[in-house]
C-alpha cells in the first residue's frame, strides 16, 4: 500500500479513536421563555469549550421528559450520556416510581450533581382581572402548563389545595410558559400557572407588555398557613419551600407570598466517576458564565450544593460530583 493511503487510514482511524474516547452529553432542557432552555445551553456551551465532552441542548417539554431521556436514551457502550435539568420534586417522584409514567421503570439510575436554583410556582394572571386568590381562578380561562410537565403536576396540586377543580373554569389550556405569557398579553386567558426560576424572561416580557396596555401584572398570593402551601409541604416535605418574592422582581403591586421548588442537574450512575467530576469542575470554574446567560443561576453556589447533600435526599449524589466537592474541601 502506497505511504499517502497508509496516511490516511492512520488519519481515520485516528479519527475514529478521538471521537470514541469523547463522551457525548445532551442536556434536555425545557420550553423557550422558561430558564431551563437558557441555562442548558450555556451548560452544554461551558462543557463544549471546556473539552470535557461534546455537549449539546436539546429543546423539551420539561422535567419528565428530561427524566426519560436520562433513563432511556443514555447508552454507556457508545459514550453516550443525558443529564437532566429538573426539579426537584419531579426527580423524587420519578425516582421512586410515584410517578405513573415512572411506576413501571423506575428513573432510580438518576444522580445529583448539583442544585442549580430555585423555582417559583407562578400562578400569573393581571390586576384588573379581579383574581386574588386560587379560588378565583373559577370561572375564568386558565393555563396549567404543558401536558405531563412539572409545573402541570403542581398546579393541580395547587388546585387541590385551593379546593379547585380544573372542570369549574371556563376554559382550560395546556400552554408552554412562553405561550401562556402570550396568550395573558393577548387576553385569550385570565391567568397561568408556570414553575420556573427568577425571573422568568417571558413573564418579565409580560410585565412590559401589559404595562404598556394600561395594565399591571399580578401573582397569585400562596401564604404559608393556607391550605394549598400545607398540601404542597406536607406532599414534597423539605422541597416545596414558602417565601416572598419582592415585587422588584416583576413589577408587581406588592410583594408575593409564593410557594418554591429547588432545580438539580442529574446525570446518570453509568456516567464514569472522572467524566462527573469533570464536569463539576467545568462548571464551577465558569459560573459567570451562567449568570450571564440566566440571572437564576446566581444560586448554583457550592454552599447551596453542599447544603442539598447534607438534606440527604432520597436521590443520591453521583459519586463523581462527592469527590469532586472532596477535592474542593466543601464537604469532608
Amino acid at each position: 500500500m502506497k505511504l499517502w493511503k497508509l496516511a490516511l487510514v492512520f488519519l481515520v482511524l485516528l479519527g475514529t479513536a478521538l471521537a470514541q474516547q469523547r463522551p457525548r452529553v445532551v442536556i434536555p432542557t425545557g420550553s423557550t421563555g422558561g430558564v431551563f432552555f437558557f441555562y442548558g445551553q450555556a451548560i452544554a456551551k461551558i462543557l463544549t469549550e471546556a473539552g470535557v465532552a461534546d455537549a449539546t441542548a436539546q429543546q423539551t417539554g420539561g422535567s419528565y421528559d428530561n427524566l426519560l431521556l436520562l433513563r432511556d436514551r443514555t447508552d454507556p457502550r457508545s459514550n453516550t450520556y443525558y443529564c437532566a435539568l429538573a426539579t426537584t420534586d419531579s426527580a423524587l417522584v420519578t425516582y421512586t416510581g410515584e410517578e405513573p409514567r415512572f411506576a413501571q421503570r423506575k428513573a432510580d439510575m438518576q444522580r445529583i450533581m448539583f442544585y442549580m436554583y430555585p423555582s417559583l410556582i407562578h400562578i400569573v394572571t393581571t390586576e384588573k382581572s379581579g383574581i386574588n386568590f386560587v379560588g378565583d381562578l373559577r370561572g375564568k380561562r386558565v393555563s396549567t402548563g404543558q401536558p405531563g410537565s412539572s409545573t402541570e403536576n403542581l398546579a393541580l396540586l395547587v388546585l387541590k389545595g385551593a379546593g379547585v377543580d380544573v372542570r369549574e373554569f371556563a376554559k382550560r389550556e395546556r400552554l408552554p410558559a412562553a405561550e401562556s405569557a402570550k396568550a395573558l398579553a393577548e387576553g385569550t386567558i385570565d391567568a397561568y400557572f408556570w414553575v420556573g426560576g427568577v425571573p422568568t424572561s417571558s413573564v418579565v416580557e409580560l410585565a412590559q407588555s401589559l404595562a404598556r396596555k394600561g395594565d399591571q401584572i399580578k401573582l397569585v398570593d400562596s401564604p404559608r398557613t393556607g391550605p394549598t402551601a400545607q398540601l404542597l409541604m406536607k406532599e414534597f416535605p423539605g422541597i416545596i419551600t414558602t417565601g416572598v418574592l419582592p415585587k422588584s422582581v416583576y413589577g408587581t403591586r406588592r410583594d408575593v407570598f409564593a410557594l418554591f421548588t429547588g432545580n438539580v442537574f442529574l446525570c446518570p450512575a453509568s456516567m464514569p466517576d472522572d467524566l462527573a467530576a469533570a464536569i463539576m469542575r467545568a462548571v464551577f470554574s465558569n459560573l459567570q458564565t451562567l449568570v450571564t446567560a440566566t440571572a437564576a443561576a446566581r444560586d448554583t453556589t457550592l454552599k447551596n450544593t453542599v447544603d442539598l447533600y447534607n438534606q440527604r435526599m432520597v436521590v443520591p449524589f453521583h459519586p463523581g460530583a462527592v469527590r469532586y466537592l472532596r477535592e474542593v474541601g466543601a464537604i469532608q
